[in-house]
Parts: structure tokens; C-alpha cells; sequence
């Protein structure tokens, strides 16, 4: 088998769908925290929990896919610091991507405050309600959220750098719409 030249139509699928509920669901959060309590404080929590399931259903199916389908390769120009930062910030981004839902479905078990996705499908608590666990957890969620988007500012900033400044193909190997042949 040759080495994929482009990322698969699927992989950038989950990519480009992550890309935009991420930061949805982080801006849902941080603005469902400065409310007060109330019946739309409720409903959308109740949203930002289902973003998080989904998310966390998709970082599977992302990191399964990726498993049996191996990313096309760095270039060839790219130095071993510069090839060891992008495995290691891929790396940190899925763990990040299983960890933050994880965490707030631990921390709504602990809170005793169950999680109904989409309003149809219960899903179950992973832990006894402990309400100072609750709470760390909480905090836990919410700084793992923050290195998330500080690890996606860089994600960001050195695809545009691949572009505009190296003008090679990493970022256009991702872009969606490529006409050329593809794995699916």
C-alpha cells in the first residue's frame, strides 16, 4: 500500500466536524458558567453535555479511524524537533479530545446530575455522587478546556505557518473539496 499523499474524505470529515463543535461546545461552557441559575441555564447545560457525548463518540470513531488509516507522511524538509512537536501536539489534541468529555461526564456523575443525550438515551453515571469530587472535577474539566484551546491556538497557527510561510501542503492535504484521488 502507497502512503496516502491527502488525509482520507472521512478524516477530514471528523476533523473539519471537531474543528467547528469544539469550539462551540467550549463557548457554550463558559458561557453557561457566568448565568445565574434558571430553567435556560438548565437547558443549556443540558446542550453543552450533549455536544460532549457527541464529541467524545467522535474522538473515538477520529482515533479508530485513524489507527487503520495512517496520516500522509511529514515532509521531508521538516526537522526532527519540528516532526517530534507535531506527533507530540496530535498526541496531546486526541488525548485532550477523550479526556475533557470523560471528565465532565465523571464530573456529572459526581454531581449527581444525570446526563440524557439528546433527551432520549441515558447515559450512565461512572461514579457515586461526592459532591467535593464533583468540584474537582469541575475544575479539572474546566483548565484541561483552556490547554485545549491553547493547544489548538498552536495546532492553528502552525498549519497557517506550513502555508503562508513553508508553502508546502500540510494544510492543504486537510482542506476539504480536493478533487484529486483519495482513500476513503
Amino acid at each position: 500500500m502507497t502512503p496516502a499523499v491527502r488525509y482520507t474524505a472521512t478524516a477530514k470529515l471528523l476533523h473539519w466536524l471537531m474543528a467547528i463543535l469544539i469550539p462551540a461546545a467550549m463557548a457554550l461552557g463558559m458561557y453557561v458558567e457566568g448565568l445565574p441559575f434558571s430553567p435556560e441555564k438548565l437547558k443549556l447545560i443540558s446542550w453543552h453535555k450533549w455536544a460532549g457525548v457527541t464529541l467524545f463518540m467522535l474522538a473515538l470513531l477520529r482515533l479508530g479511524w485513524r489507527l487503520f488509516h495512517p496520516p500522509p507522511p511529514l515532509p521531508a524538509s521538516m526537522s526532527p524537533m519540528l516532526r517530534f512537536a507535531a506527533h507530540a501536539g496530535h498526541l496531546l489534541l486526541y488525548v485532550l479530545m477523550l479526556a475533557i468529555p470523560l471528565t465532565g461526564w465523571l464530573m456529572s456523575s459526581a454531581k449527581g446530575v444525570p446526563t440524557v443525550w439528546f433527551g432520549i438515551l441515558p447515559i450512565p453515571d461512572l461514579l457515586a455522587k461526592d459532591e467535593a469530587l464533583g468540584k474537582l472535577l469541575q475544575v479539572t474539566h474546566k483548565y484541561l478546556n483552556w490547554l485545549l484551546a491553547a493547544t489548538l491556538a498552536g495546532h492553528v497557527a502552525a498549519a497557517l505557518k506550513h502555508h503562508f510561510v513553508d508553502r508546502d501542503d500540510i494544510l492543504r492535504r486537510m482542506l476539504p473539496g480536493n478533487a484529486d484521488k483519495q482513500r476513503r
